[in-house]
């Protein structure tokens, strides 16, 4: 992943549970979020970096992956739309889909011919074994209130061995939203541990009386356990 792409990544999921969306639900399958097959790939955004650069090169641009504008369009869309039909799973133009349906307040943004969503389901479709993939999809999912179908792919993301600070607050927050406090707490705890930077889950957890402060043997352990 590259630079510009991780910094984009490290935003989207910082910002997790705090930007609103006007999305509106819209039901995703093979059939409404259309075939995979492409003209020029599709190919594996870990793995095909040898088509990359064409791809990057001619439709996502720092200007387009940034919103600012198009290269073969005045707006970004239908370039983050080649990019995805391309790449499924290329990560950074997930994240500018996403960031460009928040920006234009609609599920389907304008240069784009599926939703929001459907790039994301997509995506997943193509790779389910992208744990990055599943967790920018919930992200979306979160924000959205969507919080159960959240917490799936973020468990699934676990599962391929992902265990970042980002991984756990996010988990965290999915919990804490589900109403399950002790979940997010252990899950805060362990982020917190890890270095995670924001205090969003700690304040929500101070603001329902839920925070626990860990004891002092349990954090020499690292293990998230808390005082009574």
């Amino acid at each position: 992943m590259n630079k510009q792409t991780m910094a984009s990544c490290r935003f989207i999921l910082l910002g997790f549970g705090i930007f609103l969306t006007l999305h509106a639900k819209a039901e995703v399958s093979d059939f409404s979020c259309g075939p995979l097959q492409n003209a020029y790939g599709p190919f594996d955004y870990r793995s095909d970096k040898d088509k990359l650069s064409i791809v990057e090169g001619a439709h996502f641009t720092s200007e387009v992956a940034n919103l600012v504008k198009g290269t073969t369009a005045e707006r970004p869309g239908g370039d983050i739309d080649y990019t995805l039909r391309a790449f499924p799973n290329h990560s950074g133009a997930l994240m500018s889909m996403v960031r460009l349906g928040d920006k234009e307040k609609t599920a389907k943004p304008r240069g784009s011919r599926y939703t929001v969503e459907c790039w994301l389901y997509r995506a997943v479709r193509f790779r389910d074994n992208d744990a990055t993939v599943k967790m920018i999809y919930a992200t979306y999912l979160a924000k959205n209130g969507r919080n159960a179908q959240a917490l799936k792919q973020l468990n699934e993301a676990v599962q391929l061995g992902e265990d970042s600070a980002n991984l756990q607050y996010n988990i965290g927050l999915v919990y804490f939203n589900l109403g399950k406090y002790d979940e997010a707490l252990n899950h805060a705890h362990v982020a917190y541990q890890a270095g995670f930077p924001l205090p969003g889950l700690r304040d929500k957890l101070k603001k329902a009386g839920k925070w626990r402060e860990l004891s002092a043997s349990a954090s020499s352990n690292g293990e998230p356990q808390r005082n009574p």
